[in-house]
């Protein structure tokens, strides 16, 4: 399954679009007026960047969809921590430390010294989402290569919420060699944060199902399942699950670190 926009040629209606670029603030980037990236290294992919620092990001983000055959033979190290999570379809998936196929769920983390590659040896599309970063070192700490599947993650209920509930991808947590984590959210219908937040995190966050009205800056803004939010440093944030299933939501945040000055 394919998340790109296909919708080319003539139009019959006049060109409209949902994506909102404010820099400092929020980015929102709606599927019909994302582009596919030539991007050295992804072949056979159709791969579009989402975030990135030309946005603002100290991060860049991607969603891509891997055909078969598809393949890159690096991404990450020399300084770079990567992440793939696997939204559908299959993938092989090797670094230095593990080698591993991956089905819907499945992802890898490798850190800032080890390279992974990944092919796509089935008959089937895979449509995956990714993340680069240049990892911040903390004396006597440091990050390690994890390769599981969020399914086998048990939900736990969000700040005492219930009816919202996540999952983590990483034991940053625990781990303070970790200096980002990737988080799923999930909201029921009418569910929502407990606060609207303002902090100095940043997050890339890529809409998996269904819909939800978030608070960007001052703003309420309608967002569904294929959009992508970028949100910078203290922009107040926070949303309702609406409709008739869960709002669900992949999203990345740097943690464990200080200020530096």
């Amino acid at each position: 399954m394919s998340y790109l926009n296909n919708n080319t040629g003539y139009r019959e209606t006049l060109l409209s679009t949902r994506s909102v670029y404010k820099k400092g603030k929020y980015t929102i980037l709606e599927p019909d007026g994302i582009v596919k990236n030539v991007i050295p290294g992804y072949e056979n992919c159709d791969t579009t960047i989402l975030g990135s620092p030309a946005m603002g990001a100290s991060f860049a983000d991607y969603i891509s969809t891997v055909h078969p055959g598809g393949k890159n033979d690096k991404i990450g190290g020399d300084g770079i921590e990567s992440f793939l999570y696997v939204i559908s379809g299959e993938l092989t998936v090797k670094n230095a430390d593990k080698e591993a196929d991956l089905t819907e769920g499945g992802y890898i983390y490798s850190p800032a010294d080890k390279p992974f590659s990944f092919v796509n040896n089935s008959d089937k599309d895979a449509f995956v989402y990714i993340y680069r970063r240049r990892y911040n070192p903390l004396p006597g700490k440091e990050a390690y290569t994890v390769v599981a599947n969020i399914n086998d993650t048990p939900w736990k209920d969000y700040e005492g919420m219930t009816n919202c509930q996540s999952k983590d991808f990483l034991p940053a947590a625990e781990d303070l060699g970790f200096d980002m984590n990737m988080h799923v959210l999930k909201f029921a219908p009418g569910a929502c944060h407990g606060y609207i937040e303002t902090h100095i995190q940043e997050h890339g966050a890529y809409f998996l199902q269904g819909k939800g009205m978030y608070v960007l800056d001052d703003e309420w803004i309608p967002l569904q399942k294929g959009d992508y939010v970028f949100m910078d440093s203290y922009v107040p944030q926070a949303c309702y699950g609406v409709g008739t299933e869960d709002f669900i939501y992949i999203y990345s945040k740097d943690c464990n670190r200080d200020v530096e000055l």
